[in-house]
C-alpha cells in the first residue's frame, strides 16, 4: 500500500505559477508520515514548489487544508478522484467547514489526527475508507511518534526545524479560528519528548509552533529550564502577557529564545476590546511598557497586526506602521482582519450583511489574496486594501530595513541574528509584492 501526503499551494499570480521562497515544513504531514505503519509506502509533494505527479501509482492521497489553499486543495483532489483515486482531507478548514469538505472528497477528517489515522490507514488498506472520521484536539504526538523529516530532503524549506510543545489557546479572540477550534482549551506535550525530538534532529534553530506558547506561563518555564544546557535558538507564537512574567522573560532568554511572533494587533484601544484581545487590554499603555521589556530583554519580535475593526481609518492604519517603525520590531505583519468561516467576527459580519463574495471568499474566483473581504465601517473595502499594503510597503523599504536592522538590543546583539534578520527580512521585502492580490488555486 502506498500513501502520498500533499501541502497546497495558496495558488497563482495573474500570469505566472507562484514559487513559495519562505516556505517552512509541513510539521503536521511529517507526523502523520510517522504514525503509519512501515509496511506502507510514503510519499510527500509539497505544491509550494513541485509538480504533482497524478499519474504516479498511490492507493491514498491524504492533503493538509486551511482556508487560503481550500481552493487549490479542492482542485488537487479533483484530479486525483478523477483518477479513481481515494482522496482524504484533514486540517483546521475541514474542522471549520466538514460538509463543504466532504463534497470534495472521498472522507474527510475533523480534530486532531494522531488518535485515530492509524484506523484511517487500516480501512483504506481493506478498501473500506469511511466518508468522515472525527476525534478530539489533543496533545501533539502524545504517543511519542517522531516525525518522518526524511521526507522533507531536497525540498528547499527554511533552515529551521518546526515542533510543537502545546497546542490551543485559553484567550478568546473574536476573529480567531484557533480559539473556535480549541474552544480556550490548551493541551501540552511532555518535555521529555520534545527534548528527544531535539536530539534527533540537526538544527540548532527551531521553531516551536504552538498556538501561544505561553498559554501556560509554567509549563513553559519548565520547558525553557531544560532548553538551556541544549544552547539552541528557538522561537515561537506568544501573547504579550508574558512580559508581565519578569522571571519568565529572564528563563526564556536564557533557553535560547530570540522573540516571537506576538499579536499586537491594533494600537486603538477600541478596536482591542472589539476583537476580544484579552492579553492586551488591562492598563493598555500603548504598549510602551511591554515593547521596553521586549527589547531589554533582547526579543527580535515579529509584531502581528489586524487592520480594519469599526474604528480603524487609513490614518490610525499609517499610525500602526509608524509605531512599528519606531519601536525596530524586526518584523511586522499588517494583516486584513479576515472573516474566518465560523469565528464570531465571521458571524457578526454576516449578521450585518457586511461579507463579501457571496460570504465565501476563500472559494470565489474573484477574490485575491491580502484583499477586504468584507465592508469596513469608515472605508471602502479597496481602501482597507490599498493602505494595507501601503503598511507593508513602507516598512520594507530599504531605509527602513536598514533603520530596525540598528537595534543593537536585538538584531545587532549577535552575529547569527544579524545574519538571521537579513536573511529573513529580504525574504519578506519580496513576499510583500509577489503575493499580493494573487489568485487562490491554479485554474
Amino acid at each position: 500500500m502506498k500513501i502520498t501526503f500533499i501541502k497546497p499551494n495558496i495558488g497563482r499570480k495573474e500570469h505566472s505559477l507562484y514559487i513559495d521562497h519562505g516556505r517552512m515544513e509541513p510539521l503536521m504531514l511529517a507526523v502523520l508520515a510517522g504514525l503509519t505503519p512501515d509496511d506502507v509506502d510514503v510519499v510527500l509533494y509539497d505544491d509550494r514548489m513541485e509538480s504533482i505527479p497524478y499519474d504516479e501509482a498511490t492507493d491514498l492521497v491524504a492533503i493538509t487544508v486551511e482556508t487560503y489553499t481550500a481552493r487549490r486543495a479542492y482542485e488537487i483532489s479533483e484530479e486525483y478522484r478523477l483518477r479513481g483515486v481515494s482522496v482524504i482531507l484533514g486540517g483546521m478548514h475541514v474542522s471549520l467547514l466538514p460538509d463543504e469538505n466532504a463534497a470534495h472528497a472521498d472522507s474527510i477528517f475533523i480534530g486532531d489526527a494522531e488518535s485515530l489515522w492509524a484506523t484511517v490507514v487500516e480501512d483504506a488498506r481493506r478498501g473500506k475508507l469511511k466518508p468522515r472520521y472525527q476525534a478530539p484536539p489533543g496533545i501533539a504526538q502524545y504517543d511519542g511518534t517522531m516525525p518522518r523529516r526524511d521526507l522533507y530532503k531536497g525540498k528547499g524549506y527554511l533552515p529551521m526545524t518546526l515542533m510543537q510543545y502545546t497546542r490551543g489557546c485559553r484567550f478568546a479572540c473574536s476573529f480567531c479560528a484557533v480559539s473556535q477550534y480549541f474552544d480556550r482549551k490548551y493541551y501540552i506535550r511532555r518535555i521529555d519528548e520534545v527534548l528527544k525530538e531535539i536530539y534527533e534532529q540537526e538544527r540548532k534553530f527551531i521553531f516551536f509552533i504552538d498556538d501561544n506558547i505561553a498559554t501556560n506561563r509554567q509549563a513553559l518555564k519548565d520547558l525553557c529550564r531544560e532548553l538551556i544546557p541544549l544552547r539552541i535558538h528557538w522561537i515561537s507564537q506568544a501573547s504579550l502577557d508574558v512580559t508581565k512574567d519578569q522571571e519568565l522573560m529572564r528563563i526564556m532568554a536564557d533557553s535560547g529564545c530570540i522573540g516571537h511572533v506576538m499579536g499586537f494587533e491594533s494600537i486603538t484601544p477600541q478596536s482591542l476590546r472589539d476583537a476580544r484581545k484579552a492579553p492586551n487590554i488591562p492598563g493598555f499603555s500603548s504598549y510602551e511598557n511591554e515593547t521596553r521589556i521586549l527589547r531589554d530583554y533582547g526579543m527580535q519580535t515579529w509584531a502581528a497586526f489586524t487592520l480594519g475593526y469599526d474604528h480603524d481609518t487609513r490614518e490610525s492604519i499609517l499610525a500602526t506602521m509608524d509605531f512599528a517603525l519606531k519601536n525596530k520590531f524586526t518584523f511586522a505583519a499588517f494583516n486584513i482582519l479576515m472573516p474566518y468561516p465560523n469565528t464570531p467576527f465571521y458571524e457578526n459580519m454576516r449578521k450585518q450583511g457586511r461579507l463579501l463574495y457571496d460570504g465565501k471568499w476563500w472559494l470565489h474566483p474573484e477574490y485575491r489574496f491580502n484583499q477586504a473581504a468584507f465592508v469596513p465601517q469608515n472605508m471602502t473595502p479597496d481602501e482597507l486594501t490599498d493602505v494595507c499594503h501601503i503598511a507593508r510597503q513602507k516598512f520594507n523599504t530599504i531605509p527602513s530595513l536598514l533603520y530596525r536592522f540598528s537595534d543593537v538590543k536585538t538584531n545587532l546583539k549577535t552575529m547569527w541574528r544579524a545574519a538571521s534578520y537579513w536573511r529573513y527580512a529580504t525574504l519578506f521585502r519580496r513576499e510583500v509584492y509577489q503575493k499580493h492580490k494573487m489568485r487562490f488555486g491554479l485554474k
